[in-house]
């Protein structure tokens, strides 16, 4: 269903009249930061005389003229990366860039507050980096879970506004085209980090797709299939980071893929581990793989119920093993890093570390 909306292509926010608000911001979040998300444009649109719209659709402009012909070369080609902007304008759209910033740093800090604390000990720019990417990831899972109580059909509905979404990242990596003033962070950091590639936000969307009712996977018979999901919901995470983070002399990118990839499915295996009886309890999802729980004779009966016996905790010990090593191949990625981007992520294996100690403690 999804792959068959994407190709009849984006339907546009003009033909969504009723969206009173960005993409991917619903009550939720807006309850969650406390006020309405993209408010501030109203002041900049005022300041400037300009129509909200087309003050982004200018910023981005300004944004696309600062990267190099490679990065948007179809920009290039028709003449649209060589706007010029008076120093005025300038000074506008780059207040306006440090307040979109802002308000992405203020939306981390709501959702992922241990995650936000790790952004501070970050340079400034990949303090920024960082947030811009947790807010397209933000926005993308609320596209994809949150309630819509007014849809004749909640599931079209959610795969019409993914769709629209995915093709929105696209024309952003391609062509560096905006819709709004939050995706002009993700811009500038495309901009700044040229090598940022498209791939893990697609398999992203694809990721948190495996997550719907009806829609997704229901089951996980092996290991392939659940380490599939983990990078898909998490490894993909570590590779929208590393042309931020960086690599020490004498490691590269493509050095260091396998430790950011381990550490997400790392992460996400934690996860499964530590809410097996809530999703089982609330959501009537067994990630575990199938195989795992025949081999040591744990029935899904017996994961619903939450009973706990020696073939359970046997059971879970194999698993946690198995998130031990990939916790040990990130660790072998912390040296690849420039130096100042090692801390957040040695403390975000720490922090998670700590989570599995407690679920092997708590047997």
């Amino acid at each position: 269903k999804y792959e068959a909306s994407l190709k009849e292509g984006v339907k546009g926010d003009s033909q969504h009249p009723s969206r009173q608000r960005l993409m991917g911001i619903n009550d939720e979040v807006v309850a969650e930061v406390g006020y309405e998300i993209g408010e501030f444009m109203k002041e900049f649109a005022e300041e400037s005389g300009m129509d909200a719209d087309v003050l982004v659709q200018k910023c981005g402009t300004y944004l696309r003229s600062k990267a190099g012909q490679a990065t948007f070369p179809q920009m290039w080609q028709s003449g649209n990366g060589n706007a010029e902007f008076s120093a005025e304008e300038i000074a506008l759209f780059d207040r306006l860039l440090d307040r979109a910033y802002e308000e992405s740093g203020i939306v981390t800090a709501a959702f992922a507050k241990t995650f936000y604390l790790g952004t501070q000990v970050l340079p400034e720019p990949a303090m920024k980096a960082i947030w811009a990417v947790y807010v397209w990831c933000r926005r993308t899972d609320e596209i994809v879970d949150a309630p819509r109580p007014e849809a004749v059909d909640p599931d079209a509905e959610m795969l019409s506004d993914l769709s629209e979404w995915e093709i929105r990242l696209e024309r952003l990596f391609d062509r560096g085209e905006v819709v709004d003033v939050l995706d002009l962070p993700l811009l500038d950091c495309k901009v700044k980090y040229p090598s940022l590639p498209i791939t893990p936000f697609s398999d992203m969307i694809r990721g948190m797709l495996m997550d719907i009712p009806g829609l997704g996977q229901e089951r996980y018979d092996t290991w392939d299939e659940l380490h599939l999901y983990c990078y898909r919901v998490a490894g993909t995470v570590g590779l929208m980071s590393m042309p931020i983070f960086g690599c020490a002399p004498g490691f590269t990118d493509e050095i260091a893929k396998e430790p950011a990839l381990s550490l997400g499915v790392a992460f996400q295996i934690t996860n499964i581990l530590r809410d097996v009886g809530e999703d089982a309890e609330k959501r009537e999802r067994v990630y575990l793989p199938q195989c795992d729980m025949e081999r040591f004779g744990v029935t899904e009966q017996q994961i619903m119920e939450q009973r706990v016996d020696q073939n359970y905790i046997n059971l879970m010990k194999f698993e946690i093993a198995r998130a031990r090593m990939y916790y040990a191949r990130a660790l072998r990625g912390v040296p690849m890093l420039r130096a100042e981007s090692r801390l957040p992520v040695q403390l975000s294996l720490d922090a998670y570390g700590q989570i599995l100690d407690k679920i092997e403690e708590n047997g």
